[in-house]
Order: C-alpha cells, then sequence, then structure tokens
C-alpha cells in the first residue's frame, strides 16, 4: 500500500512526523514517499503543487496531508499561493466528499466553547461537497463594473454553481454514510434566496425517497450555524455545499474543544482520499513543539478505514488516542487545569505508548 505523504508548510511538518510515527508502530508493509507541496513546493520547484508531487498523489492508495500557508508567501500572485496546492489536489483527483467528524470526548467538555452539557456525548459528521460551489464556478475575477450602484469602480465577481449530478453523488455519500450511523441527514442549504440552493434542495428531496431508512430533514444556513451553537446534537450527517460547508466545519470544530482535534477525508468516487487535519499551517507557532498532532493521528485513522481498508488498525489509533486524553495528557490547545500538559512529540510519544 503506497502512501503519498505531503507534510507541507508551518506545523504540517511536525504533526506529519507523529503521525508517520505511528503508522510504521502498526507493523504493516506500508510504502510512504514524501512530497513537497505549498510553500514548501513553491520554494523547491516554483510551484505550490510540483508535477512530481501531483503524480505521487495520483500513483498513491492514499495521500497523508499536512498543512500549507505562510506569511511568507502572502504577495505571491494567487495561482502561487500556497492554499492552490490543496485545490489544485482536490480538482486533479476529484475528491468530491469531505467527511469531518466533529466528536467531543468526554475528557475534553471542559475545553469546549459551550457548556459541558450541551456539547456531551456529541458527534456529528459534515459531509461537504468539495468541487464545486463559488471556489471553482466561472466566471470569476475582478473588473471595473458597468452597471450597479456604483459603475466605473472596480468590483470583484465568483458564480456558486451546481450541477443535478454534483448534488447528486454528494448526497448519496451522507445517506449512506447515516445509515451507518444514527440514520438522519440534515441538508443544509439557503434556498429562499439562491436558484443554486433550490436545486440542492429538490435534488436532496428526490434523493432521499431512495433511503426511506434515513430521516431528511432541511434548514437554511443561517438557522444551521445558530443550532450547531444552540442544540448541536440535534444533529447527525449534515450534508451541505463547499462554501457552507467550509463554514460550518470550522464553527464544528470549536465545539470539540478545539480545531486540533478534527481529522478529515476527501475522497473520490473509489474512496482513495486525501487526508488531513481540519486546522490551518499555524506558522506562528511552527518548530515550537506546540501544535496538537491529534487530528492528523485520527486523520491518519480515517485513511486506515476509507482508503486502505484496514479497519481494525484504525479502531487501534482511536482507542490510543481515547487512552490518552483519558490519562489527561494535553497539548496547549485543548490543556485546562489539572491536566498534563505536554508538547507536540510528548503527545506523539504517548499515542504510542497506547497503541503498543
Amino acid at each position: 500500500m503506497k502512501i503519498a505523504i505531503l507534510p507541507g508548510d508551518g506545523i504540517g511538518i511536525e504533526i506529519i512526523r507523529e503521525a508517520r510515527l505511528v503508522l510504521n508502530a502498526l507493523g504493516e508493509n506500508f510504502e510512504m514517499e514524501e512530497a513537497p507541496v505549498g510553500g514548501a513546493g513553491f520554494a523547491a520547484k516554483g510551484h505550490p503543487l510540483p508535477p512530481e508531487t501531483l503524480q505521487l498523489a495520483k500513483d498513491a492508495d492514499a495521500i497523508l496531508f499536512g498543512a500549507v500557508g505562510d506569511f511568507q508567501y502572502d504577495a505571491l500572485p494567487r495561482e502561487l499561493r500556497p492554499e492552490q496546492a490543496i485545490l489544485g489536489l482536490r480538482k486533479h483527483l476529484a475528491l468530491f466528499a469531505n467527511l469531518r467528524p466533529a466528536i467531543c470526548y468526554q475528557e475534553l467538555t471542559a475545553a469546549s466553547s459551550l457548556k459541558p452539557e450541551i456539547v456531551s456525548g456529541l458527534d456529528i459528521l459534515i459531509v461537504r461537497e468539495l468541487n464545486g460551489d463559488v471556489y471553482f464556478g466561472s466566471p470569476k475575477g475582478i473588473r471595473t463594473a458597468t452597471d450597479g450602484l456604483f459603475p466605473g469602480s472596480r468590483e470583484g465577481f465568483d458564480t456558486m454553481r451546481y450541477s443535478e449530478p454534483e448534488v447528486e453523488r454528494i448526497g448519496r455519500v451522507a445517506f449512506a454514510t447515516a445509515q451507518k450511523r444514527q440514520k438522519r441527514v440534515c441538508s443544509v442549504d439557503k434556498s429562499n434566496v439562491l436558484e443554486t440552493s433550490q436545486l440542492w434542495r429538490e435534488v436532496m428531496t428526490r434523493l432521499g425517497k431512495e433511503y426511506p431508512d434515513v430521516e431528511l430533514t432541511h434548514m437554511y444556513v443561517d438557522n444551521a450555524a445558530m443550532q450547531l451553537v444552540r442544540a448541536p446534537k440535534a444533529f447527525d450527517v449534515v450534508v451541505t455545499g463547499n462554501l457552507f460547508g467550509d463554514i460550518l466545519s470550522d464553527e464544528a470544530a470549536m465545539l470539540t474543544g478545539s480545531i486540533g482535534m478534527l481529522p478529515s477525508a476527501s475522497l473520490d468516487m473509489n474512496n482513495k482520499g486525501l487526508y488531513e487535519p481540519s486546522h490551518g499551517s499555524a506558522p506562528d507557532i511552527a518548530g515550537k513543539n506546540l501544535a496538537n498532532p491529534l487530528a492528523t493521528i485520527l486523520s491518519t485513522a480515517m485513511m486506515l478505514r476509507y482508503s486502505l481498508n484496514l479497519p481494525e488498525q484504525a479502531n487501534r489509533i482511536e482507542k490510543a488516542v481515547q487512552t490518552v486524553l483519558t490519562a489527561g495528557y494535553r497539548t496547549v490547545d485543548i490543556y485546562t487545569t489539572g491536566c498534563i500538559k505536554v508538547g507536540t512529540q510528548e503527545m506523539g510519544k504517548a499515542v504510542l505508548k497506547a497503541l503498543n
């Protein structure tokens, strides 16, 4: 089984290092090959997604991704900025389904932004469409306005668009996933305003009839954002578009105590996937042994389960993380009084000890 390792920038290097140690400890015959991406890709090859890196990702059975982004590259043209690497991988590999579990471990309820009774037992899965919406819709750009309130001024424009097959395929992922959970899907849109969302709701409603064992509800995105902090345990699987999913999944992250706890999987039609923590590269703390590696380690567990068909090994990793949290180990982002504050490497070592 070949795994492409793409550490990227900032803390990506540190957290991927700990995830690799966990993979090595499983005793499986993994072939792991590393390549530069993001700012590191630009520094090495003049592009955030060098052709060699893209080819490695295409040839691999799965991709383990760290994070991209660094302040020193902010002045680059948009097409050369580190963040274009992840967008390029999603496009070239047809990674259309992003799965982001938001689980609040009992041990971390005190670290959540909400009251413990609101988040205790929380287990949400956000299914986000990745290949459409305003991120990829065209036309887009900056131009001189010829109409509107201020003709002659510069204006920016993006195009929100979804085709029926795009909505249907992400819907099927959500319904099939819900069948293995609590059998509830909440489809989030803005159909009272957007034509795109009207089509989205129409397709989801029709698709829901093919899954009679799954309860389908609809919610406007503004209400969904409110309900996530008001009564988050009312949700099971949330399915939504690229833009709304980007925002809601980060909001859900804070329910768990820290975005440093959130893994994610981005899958194609055949369950080949790219696995990464939901957080960014955090260049301000890079190299300081402060980053939480658990989201990356849990992303590794998702990789074993979804793409490499090794569910027992995935369970071992998740159990090890649970053991470490129960023992009281905390990185600074999830630390509360009375726990054991540790750094990136120490947390990784604790997971390895629990794994063995």
